[in-house]
């Protein structure tokens, strides 16, 4: 394993300091998104950002881990005190950041068994039998209800909205990093499906987990109850508090929050 791992057993932390980033457009001409964002996660902790769509909620996840098409104009993310902005999505993977996408990827021709394997290699930094990392693989199957069927089976092809959620939980399971951004995971899932995808996940949330879930309705939070709860609006985060806060948005609404705080709807175009 790196040293990038092993450097300190003390708990990580992600410090995400006056972010300011852009993506971007079609017309070749860059789209100001975030405007500013200061938050920070420890490992152990569960945060929740909550907006309404093209409040810049995707943006932050995909700028934190890297993705390309997104540029940092100033601000910084910095993981356990290493700034992480220059750094490619793999190598931050590396340093034990790890984001469930929105909308999974399928990979024809790939079994999810090679996968996560091949993943696990590269994160970890190390090497491992295809019979040690079978039963790495098989224990978090277990504590999660995947079935044996779905692993031998091309990643995410023919899969249906909540198998695609699973499988990405899985596959946080496996690389435990220390850190994980879920963007929007109960995006497109129906009430048997929320409700696996979210028991799956509040099974691995806990000391060795810092988890930043990001999501626009209260209801993946009736399965996982955030310490923390961030609203964020125009690229900002504009309130924060408990718990509470997010049965607070589901009683007066964004709209409610916005004329509250007296924020004008901004919306740019392509984000989420």
């Amino acid at each position: 394993m790196s040293d990038q791992n092993d450097r300190t057993s003390d708990p990580a932390v992600l410090e995400i300091r006056g972010l300011r980033a852009s993506v971007d457009a079609p017309t070749g001409e860059a789209k100001d998104i975030l405007n500013g964002i200061d938050l920070t996660i420890r490992q152990g902790e569960t945060h929740a950002v909550m907006g309404p769509n093209g409040s810049g909620k995707s943006t932050l996840a995909n700028v934190v881990m890297g993705r390309p098409g997104y540029k940092v104009t100033s601000g910084s993310v910095v993981f356990n005190g290493e700034d992480v902005t220059r750094l490619t999505p793999d190598e931050r993977a590396k340093r034990g950041l790890f984001l469930a996408m929105q909308y999974p990827v399928e990979v024809p021709g790939v079994s999810v068994v090679n996968f996560l394997r091949t993943a696990y290699k590269s994160v970890k930094g190390t090497d491992i039998s295809a019979l040690a990392f079978r039963k790495h693989m098989k224990a978090k199957m277990d504590a999660l209800g995947v079935e044996d069927a779905m692993v031998q089976r091309y990643v995410n092809q023919g899969f249906s909205g909540g198998e695609k959620k699973k499988v990405e939980i899985l596959q946080l399971a496996v690389l435990e990093p220390k850190i994980a951004i879920l963007d929007e995971t109960d995006s497109g899932l129906d009430i048997d499906s929320l409700r696996s995808v979210a028991t799956g996940v509040s099974k691995l949330i806990g000391p060795d987990l810092g988890a930043l879930l990001i999501t626009h309705y209260q209801r993946m939070l009736d399965y996982i109850t955030p310490d923390h709860v961030h609203v964020m609006m125009a690229g900002r985060i504009v309130k924060q508090g408990g718990p509470e806060l997010a049965h607070e948005l589901e009683e007066k609404g964004y709209e409610g929050i916005r004329q509250e705080l007296g924020i004008e709807e901004t919306v740019a175009a392509g984000t989420r």
